[in-house]
Parts: C-alpha cells; structure tokens; sequence
C-alpha cells in the first residue's frame, strides 16, 4: 500500500494526542488515527529530537525497560528485607516479653505474702540458670553489679543469719520468763544482764523477725468516781512521779479485774515513786473504802511505817472519803490528789495497772474464777517486784534498784 501523505498540522496533532494522552500506547493512538503504528512512532520520535528529549520505549511497546524493570525488582527485594526484618524485630520482642512474663509469673509465685518475703537478689540467685541474670535484673529492677556485690557477701550474710538465729533462741527464753511480756527494751537488759553486749535494734530486729512480740493494751474501764461532797485536797505531786529516796512519796490507784462471769475483782495498789516498789495491795470484790485503806495499811507494814511521806492518787470516792482521811492521819501521812478528771496527773499508776494486765492477760478476755484471778495478780505483782526490769530504774527490778541505791549510801558514809 502506498504511503499515504499528511500534513505538517496532522502530524504535530497527532503527537500532542499522543503526548498528552495518560498511559497511551503507539498502537492504540495509531488505531484511533487510522495510520500504521510505526509511522505515529516516528512522527514522536522526531518531534522529541526538535525538542531535545530522549526517546521514550515505554509507549512503543507496552512493556517496561530493563533499566525500570531492573529499579523495580531492586524496590521489591528491599521491601521483602525490611518486612522480614520487621517480623524478626516482633518475633524478638515477642520472646522478650514471653521471658519477662514468665520471670514475673514465678517472681509473684516467689513473694506471695503468706510466704516469708526473700529478697530480689535471692530471687535471681535461685533462677540465673533459667534466665540470664542481666534479664532478671532489668524485669526487677536491679542493679546487675548491685546484685554481684549482694552474691559476693553471701558468706558474712549466711554468719549474721546463723547469729540471729542463736539471738532469737536466747530471746525466746527470756521471752518466756517473762511470761511472755517484755518487748527489746526489757529483752536488752536481761541479756546484757547475762553478760552478752547485744544492742537494742538488733534484738528489736531479731524479735520482728522471728515474731516475738509483747502483749497489747486493752480497752481501759473507769473506775475513779469523785465524791463531791470530799473536801479538797492539794495536788502536791505536779506530775512530778520521781523520789530522791526509798518512802518519801507514793502513789496508788484502783483498776478492775475481768472475770469469765462478767464480774470484777478490783486491785488496789501503793506505789514508790523512788523505785516504782509495789509496797501495797488490796484485791477485793468491791470498791469501798476497805480496799483502798487495806493497801496503804499492808504499805505502812512493808515499810515499817509511811510517817512523813506523801500519798498521792486521783479524786475517787474511796480516797476522798473520811474514813481513808482518817487513816492517812493515823499513819502521819500527807495527802496528794490530782485535778478531777485528769488522768494524767496519775499517769504512774495508770501505767503500771496498764502493764499488769497486758502482762497477765496476753490478750485474753478475762482471767477466769475469782480463785485464778487471784493467783494469778498476786504472783505477778510479786515477781515485779523481785524481776521485772522497769524502765524508770535503768532496767532494773524495784527491789534491786533499791538496794542498790542503800549499797551507794553506805559506800559513801564509809
């Protein structure tokens, strides 16, 4: 077929349709043309040479160079190397996490609170093998040379344990002595008594641990009910509760005695305000004057007299009465009392009641028939005397501060 002739202006319109036409290809614009395809080439090719640009293969065939296909492939394989790096990155994490939540199952295994809590470096001690240490420590929060420096002292540390073990069984004994009743303070004078220099928090410490304890205070119940018809009585004590000497001043006060019935006793005492001596006790089963008058007389005959001394209590009806004005008067001694309602201005003696039944009762509810009631004060009140460490005496027992002090004076005289 002989090749048809077209114009200038056909060509350059056929070029631009080419040109400005999105994913065109010689052949489909040629079709639309009616003209060969190769021709619609050539008329671009040449119209590209005029402008300076370079041939462009895309449109002649339909098919992508091998440099693009080369760039594309590149692309691709990149693409592939970063996602499969990625997976490797969450698989990673994945074990991570796996390894942290089972470091965190065992550790909330390891520190359950009805189990004695152990240490986080005994915790990565016990599981090193299992897991890396430098992973136990990040889970828990440690300091991996923190943890080297812990496993290094392991053998002065298992020595103290031992030492506290042996501390705790000595405690324990004087625990026991006590009737159960003395805390570190009292716990540390009885063992240095004993000639062992212990200091006062470690056994503090020691008792924690092991679970040595003293007894709790209970619910206090009044038994100070003022006369008001009493005549007034001078407070001559100020809260001062100190004595230079053995008889000068005393103190006493009345507390109830819980019995399994729902019935009392009640105890009255008479204190020394020089060594806290109990020199003067009454149990009965009421609270009339007898009571009170029955401890300062046992009181006169324990000291060989009160002539001189000052007795000191709170503003209840049974030391207000005349009847126990009368004695004091018999026996030559001075009444104190503190302001009404006050207990402060009776602390010693509150305190003391507070401490023998804490001590006695170890937290029961009461101290069963009137007989076991009885038995029971009667040999505390004793052996407090004899024994018990006071804190106001240096951690000495009444009686032994006492006749320390006499020791002191005749040295002195002599």
């Amino acid at each position: 077929m002989a090749m048809k002739d077209y114009s200038d202006e056909f060509k350059a319109d056929a070029v631009d349709l080419f040109e400005s036409t999105p994913g065109a290809t010689y052949k489909s614009i040629a079709a639309d043309l009616g003209i060969n395809r190769n021709t619609l080439r050539n008329w671009v090719l040449r119209a590209r040479e005029v402008r300076g640009v370079g041939p462009d293969a895309a449109r002649d065939t339909g098919t992508v160079p091998r440099a693009a296909q080369a760039t594309t492939a590149a692309d691709a394989d990149e693409r592939i190397r970063q996602l499969e790096a990625r997976v490797a990155e969450l698989e990673a994490s994945e074990r991570k996490l796996a390894t942290e939540r089972d470091i965190l199952r065992k550790a909330a295994k390891y520190f359950r609170r009805d189990e004695l809590v152990m240490s986080r470096f005994q915790f990565v001690d016990d599981h090193r093998y299992a897991f890396e240490v430098k992973r136990l420590c990040e889970v828990l929060g440690l300091n991996r040379s923190s943890y080297y420096k812990w496993r290094a002292g392991r053998e002065a540390r298992d020595a103290r344990q031992r030492a506290d073990k042996r501390l705790a069984a000595r405690i324990r004994v004087v625990h026991a002595e006590s009737g159960g009743a003395y805390g570190s303070p009292r716990v540390t004078a009885e063992l240095r008594e004993t000639g062992l220099p212990v200091n006062e928090k470690r056994v503090a410490r020691v008792m924690r641990t092991f679970s040595i304890t003293g007894v709790r205070l209970r619910r206090r119940i009044r038994t100070t009910v003022p006369d008001p018809a009493a005549a007034r009585v001078p407070d001559l004590f100020r809260r001062d509760f100190t004595a230079p000497e053995p008889g000068d001043k005393y103190m006493g006060d009345i507390t109830y005695l819980p019995l399994e019935n729902g019935e009392f006793l009640y105890l009255a005492t008479v204190l020394d305000c020089f060594s806290r001596r109990v020199v003067g006790w009454s149990i009965a089963d009421h609270m009339r004057t007898d009571l009170v008058a029955d401890a300062l007389t046992m009181a006169a005959r324990t000291r060989g007299g009160l002539k001189g001394a000052v007795f000191h209590s709170d503003h209840g009806g049974q030391y207000g009465s005349r009847a126990f004005a009368g004695l004091c008067d018999q026996l030559e001694v001075t009444r104190s009392m503190g302001a009404v309602g006050t207990s402060a201005d009776n602390a010693a003696c509150e305190s003391f009641h507070a401490s023998l039944k804490r001590e006695t009762l170890q937290g029961a509810r009461d101290y069963g028939d009137a007989d076991t009631c009885r038995r029971t004060v009667f040999a505390w009140l004793s052996r407090y005397n004899t024994r018990r460490r006071h804190s106001a005496n240096g951690h000495l027992s009444p009686n032994e501060y006492e006749r320390r002090h006499h020791a002191a004076k005749l040295t002195l005289a002599a």
